[in-house]
Formats: C-alpha cells, sequence, structure tokens
C-alpha cells in the first residue's frame, strides 16, 4: 500500500478540518507549496492535494498551488475539489496532476462522469466522503439520502474502478478507525481505493495492513503527520512491510 500525505488548501494555506467542518479549521503551513516540500524531503513518494475552496464554491480555486507543486517537486499528485465540469479536470491534469478526485458531479451529472471516463478513466478516482452512513457533497457541506455502499455499487456500474473513501464523521480527528468498516467497503469494491478519516497512530496504519485487503491501494492521512504523530518514512514502513 502507498501512503499519501494530504495537502487542504484553503486560502491559499495548508489547513486540515475536523469532520469536514469549515469553522474548525486548524492552520498548519502558511504556502501549500512548504508542506508539500517537507512531505517529499521527509521520503513521501505520492501527494493528495484537495482544494477546499473548490470543493465548496464549485470550482477549483488553487490550481495555481498544484502547479508550484507539481513543477518543482516531480512526484505524483492526485488533485480534488471542485472539479464539477471536463474543461475543470482537462485544467487539473494539465497543471500537472497524475489522478484527480472526482465528488458531487460524479452523482449528480451521469454524462459528466461517463465523458470524463472515456477520456481519463485510469487518472479518475471518485470519493466517496461518508457521514453516518450517508454520502456528503459539496465540499462535505450537504447531505444526501444516498447510503455508501449503495453509490459505489452505482457508479462500478457506469465504469469506475477507483475511489477515494472517507469517514468525515472521524477525519480531523485522530480518534482512531473503524476497521470493520473498512473491511466491509473493501467487500463492496470491485476495483481499488484508498482510505481517509481518523487514522491517527501507526497502529491504525499496522491494523489497516492487517485486513490484506488487495484493492485497499493506500491510505491518505494530513492532521497525523502536522501533530507529529508520527512520520511519513515510518508510515511509509508500516504500510510496505511484508
Amino acid at each position: 500500500m502507498i501512503f499519501l500525505p494530504a495537502i487542504d488548501i484553503r486560502d491559499g494555506r495548508a489547513v486540515r478540518l475536523e469532520q469536514g467542518d469549515f469553522e474548525k479549521e486548524t492552520v498548519y503551513v502558511d504556502d501549500p507549496l512548504e508542506a508539500a516540500r517537507s512531505f517529499v524531503a521527509a521520503g513521501a513518494r505520492s501527494l493528495h492535494v484537495v482544494d477546499l475552496d473548490g470543493a465548496r464554491d464549485g470550482a477549483p480555486a488553487n490550481l495555481h498551488h498544484l502547479k508550484r507543486i507539481t513543477e518543482e517537486l516531480r512526484v505524483p499528485v492526485q488533485y480534488g475539489g471542485g472539479l464539477r465540469t471536463l474543461v475543470d479536470v482537462r485544467a487539473a491534469l494539465g497543471a500537472g496532476a497524475e489522478r484527480v478526485v472526482l465528488g458531487t458531479a460524479a452523482y449528480n451529472d451521469v454524462e459528466f462522469l461517463e465523458e470524463a471516463l472515456a477520456s481519463w478513466e485510469p487518472r479518475i478516482l471518485v470519493a466517496i466522503d461518508v457521514r453516518e452512513g450517508f454520502v456528503s457533497v459539496a465540499g462535505w457541506t450537504k447531505g444526501t439520502q444516498m447510503r455508501a455502499d449503495d453509490v459505489i455499487v452505482r457508479l462500478q456500474r457506469r465504469g469506475v474502478k477507483r475511489f477515494a473513501y472517507t469517514n468525515v464523521d472521524r477525519d480531523g480527528m485522530l480518534d482512531g478507525l473503524d476497521v470493520e468498516e473498512v473491511r466491509r467497503v473493501g467487500g463492496v469494491i470491485r476495483g481499488r481505493f484508498l482510505y481517509s478519516g481518523g487514522v491517527g497512530s501507526l497502529e491504525d496504519l499496522t491494523a489497516l495492513k492487517g485486513l490484506r485487503l488487495l484493492n485497499l491501494a493506500g491510505v491518505i492521512s494530513g492532521k497525523a503527520l502536522y501533530e507529529r504523530r508520527f512520520t511519513v518514512a515510518e508510515a511509509r514502513a508500516a504500510l510496505e512491510e511484508r
């Protein structure tokens, strides 16, 4: 499994939210590029960049920061937040994203999803952001009545093969994860997925590794790194150890 440090950008700074709440924000680094540099210097081989402004407002707002990161650091970066048109997806890829993460539009616009997959399928992930078992959209600000498992099945029928699954209730809390939830999701997803939400210790990473899910491709974590619960090198060792 790969380990992806998360860089969440809001108002030009690297921040973390608690449970996806924009009113519970902690600023960790004034420049997202500096955060990216520190993670790569510590051994990160991939990065997960989230445009929080774009996710909430519906259009990408931090592509210039994405471009700064990809031009300087030359590591694979996946980027999400506000990508709701083909033009936006193309712009993110043009700014250097190796992969893009689609959210709201993947549920609301079937034609958009199908065209995005037709053009860039290997580089597309769909976000499954979950509160109390139901999918949230619009930067986690709007709930739905769609259960995560049902959404995953429906998206797979449309050709989605890669997912980024987040337990928003646990995200940014450092309280640990629900191993059985991850196991269940792994049983529903036929393709590959990344997990985030609640990772607060090396023991959490070891527990994910211990599930031996062949389709669990990696783990995304941000606050645990900023709070120095573990280092990038320690996380990689926990996930990569045979």
